[in-house]
């Protein structure tokens, strides 16, 4: 006969198979850390655009995924040889992605109520400015939401991320103040683009 403890234990586990039983098991392609586990919010924003998961870049560098992780989340900068092959994987400068006075501050930006990224926003056209659709789901933002906060158009806002319009100095000014991100890193993929 089972003690109370083991019983209850059994019990536990009985409801806790009961609640996955036959559901399959869902892996998020992402894990979703906290605001203030990522340092280099540029890098995992490319990544997340690009639907590249952490170790897909790993792999493909020849990297230990411990090593791309603390470029990420702990605000690392890659060697020379690491930082070229990177940047010419993912197409940006390294000013861009590795970014020093980004990585050293990381600031959590200040977002008037919760928020959630749609999908669709990727679906349903393609993007051009990965780097400020990957900070909408970084941040979990839907591009009403960030509108709304920016004071702008949601129509302006979805040109800027599906066809990578360079806005007005006025309006880079507001992404800038909302994102906490150099405006020369926010409109990068229109700036190089034009180039």
């Amino acid at each position: 006969m089972p003690t109370q403890q083991e019983q209850h234990s059994i019990q536990a586990w009985s409801l806790i198979n009961r609640k996955y039983l036959g559901k399959g098991i869902r892996v998020k392609r992402f894990r979703k850390p906290s605001r203030c586990q990522i340092r280099n919010r540029v890098l995992l924003a490319v990544l997340m655009a690009n639907d590249i998961k952490l170790s897909q870049l790993a792999e493909e560098l020849g990297v230990s995924s411990r090593s791309v992780s603390a470029w990420v989340y702990e605000g690392r900068i890659p060697g020379k040889k690491n930082l070229d092959k990177v940047c010419q994987f993912l197409g940006y400068p390294h000013h861009i992605l590795f970014n020093r006075s980004v990585t050293a501050s990381s600031p959590i930006i200040c977002q008037p109520a919760s928020s959630r990224f749609m999908r669709r926003t990727l679906t349903r056209s393609p993007v051009d400015n990965k780097i400020l659709t990957g900070l909408c789901m970084v941040h979990d933002l839907s591009v009403s939401d960030v509108s709304e906060w920016m004071h702008i158009h949601p129509g302006t806002f979805r040109k800027w991320l599906h066809q990578g319009t360079l806005p007005s100095p006025s309006f880079q000014d507001r992404a800038e103040l909302f994102f906490r991100i150099p405006k020369f890193i926010l409109f990068a993929d229109c700036i190089l683009h034009d180039s």
